[in-house]
């Protein structure tokens, strides 16, 4: 009876803030709605897609390079950073000593642990003069993918390697038992087993890679263009909002919260690829 009913606080307890959490992101759009709504009213949703430039002063919302500019930031920090994330963490578990397992794991979590801002002046003072000297002007897509991949590296490894030591042993003892090489095993084993936890990591980093804005704005040269090669300047969605929404008024303004709508959509859009993906890998 004692533990039923402790039980049962605790479902309460943890009902209220799972009510809590539904009701900030709730508050969050209604907010986001509301500040933007002012444009919507009066702009069509495709000039966003289709002015001639984003150029707030001259009416021109447009929202294509830089969205564009956020998608291929995103997908090639995490093209990069997934299988050095994964490979780290199988490092980590199966083939390093364990002193040494224990130390990489300490400077992965240092890592994840360096504020955005030291990684974009890191950027900023190291990694963009070396790309200068192959293209200049330095600050480019691929000083953006770099700096980013760096950062998301370790929401990747150190969620990797829980899964990994989540692993059942018995599974580990049946390959060996068969005569199944180190490298068979993580291959046709333990990645398969771990598959859960890898997805997660990958949507984390996801999410932290599209969100992403100090570091970006620093190295990334802030030119509102389509980048047609990884050495040409562009801008995110995110960098755009932090440079613009402390003068920004009026129409200039609700644009601005249009495109935190549209960061919005696309962590929802992300989420739910996750929700589909995890509920298929339960019914195989």
């Amino acid at each position: 009876m004692c533990h039923s009913k402790t039980d049962a606080i605790l479902i309460g307890i943890l009902r209220c803030f799972a009510l809590v959490a539904g009701v900030i992101v709730i508050l969050i759009m209604l907010f986001l709605v509301g500040e933007a709504l002012p444009i919507l009213r009066q702009v069509e949703l495709l000039r966003f897609l289709k002015d001639p430039s984003w150029n707030p002063a001259e009416q021109f919302y447009n929202f294509t390079p830089m969205l564009w500019g956020t998608l291929l930031i995103t997908v090639g920090s995490v093209v990069i950073a997934a299988p050095l994330g994964i490979c780290c963490a199988v490092f980590c578990q199966y083939y390093a000593p364990p002193v040494i397992a224990t130390v990489f794991r300490r400077l992965i979590e240092l890592l994840a642990g360096i504020p955005s801002v030291v990684y974009g002046f890191w950027g900023l003072v190291v990694l963009v003069p070396l790309i200068g000297r192959l293209q200049p002007p330095g600050t480019s897509l691929l000083a953006g993918i770099s700096i980013l991949t760096v950062m998301i590296l370790p929401t990747i490894a150190l969620t990797a390697d829980a899964s990994f030591a989540k692993v059942p042993a018995d599974y580990l003892r049946g390959a060996a038992a068969l005569g199944i090489s180190r490298w068979a095993t993580v291959r046709g084993v333990v990645l398969p087993a771990a598959k859960s936890g890898l997805f997660t990591g990958l949507i984390l980093a996801t999410g932290r890679a599209i969100g992403e804005t100090m570091a970006v704005l620093m190295v990334c040269g802030n030119v509102v263009q389509t980048p047609k090669s990884f050495f040409e300047p562009m801008r995110t969605l995110t960098a755009n909002i932090a440079l613009e929404m402390a003068y920004a008024t009026g129409n200039h303004r609700s644009a601005l919260f249009v495109s935190g709508l549209v960061l919005m959509a696309m962590i929802v859009a992300l989420v739910a690829a996750a929700e589909v993906v995890s509920k298929g890998q339960i019914y195989e």
